[in-house]
């Protein structure tokens, strides 16, 4: 692997980058696409366009780094040669926002759903960008997490790189920035906060091959590997609920109820009523 691709964005313009961002792509098409609400954020990685699906009228991306100025795009392009990622449609979308994922600009409880893809593994503090999470998030939203399997295939390459890094030899196979974070070890954050794991799914079961054409023959892989291994994928997806004791939602405005049907009335008859009380 050339040792200069060590950042997430050059990486996922590799051969196996494509392969993981084509699958997380599907799953958060599908996982997005019947949640409802009014406001919705992705929060990090612009290559992955995790709201195309969601019908929100509300929808941001927000980055942690600044955007490159137009100088900057220039002398990056002429120092890489064109490289297109499979399945792009169009150039990937620019943040609307640059945001702090430890203080996000939004008030509490205004926010429907959150897309956090490997957004956990670049933050410098990913417990206050979790704590963040459910601060904004409305009772009953949801938030989608994906990263990276620490273990899989792909992470015992990464960590054997590590250590031959220390003799001389520079072969990282994944982005050097970051730290993984175990699947399991999510939930019990997340289980901390209150937040409850609705699914969760594991993904790129083809082992750690830098080319297309070697990564293409082992692609009945990824049908075995979710059969025989499923926690071993590459990259994970899960999609969490954030549950408030004691909130009870409100049913629709257009749900009228029947009309309750008054109770008859007894109405005393003073006539008779006399008579009882002065017999003649």
């Amino acid at each position: 692997m050339n040792s200069e691709i060590i950042g997430l964005t050059d990486w996922l313009k590799t051969p196996p980058g494509e392969y993981l961002l084509e699958w997380e792509r599907m799953q958060c098409e599908q996982a997005v696409s019947d949640i409802f609400g009014y406001h919705a954020l992705q929060l990090g990685l612009p290559e992955l366009d995790a709201l195309k699906t969601n019908r929100m009228p509300h929808r941001w991306l927000a980055s942690q780094t600044a955007p490159p100025t137009r100088a900057e795009e220039l002398e990056h392009v002429t120092r890489q040669p064109p490289v297109t990622v499979s399945g792009a449609q169009g150039s990937p979308p620019r943040a609307a926002l640059v945001t702090d994922s430890g203080a996000l600009p939004f008030a509490a409880s205004s926010l429907d759903l959150i897309v956090l893809p490997h957004t956990l593994e670049l933050s410098g503090d990913p417990h206050a960008t979790l704590r963040e999470v459910e601060r904004v998030l409305v009772p009953e939203g949801r938030v989608v997490i994906s990263g990276l399997n620490p273990t899989s295939l792909w992470a015992m390459r990464q960590r054997r790189a590590h250590v031959l890094q220390r003799i001389g030899y520079d072969g990282l196979f994944l982005p050097e920035p970051g730290e993984f974070i175990g699947y399991w070890r999510l939930r019990d954050w997340l289980r901390l906060l209150s937040f409850e794991v609705e699914t969760g799914r594991f993904g790129c079961y083809r082992p750690a091959l830098t080319t297309q054409k070697w990564l293409g023959r082992f692609e009945w892989m990824d049908k075995a590997g979710a059969r025989w291994w499923p926690i071993f994928g590459a990259v994970y997806c899960l999609v969490a609920v954030k549950r408030v004791r004691g909130v009870r939602l409100l049913e629709p405005s257009w749900k009228t109820r029947s009309p309750v049907a008054a109770a008859p009335a007894a109405v005393a008859n003073k006539e008779h009523a006399t008579r009882q009380n002065h017999p003649s």
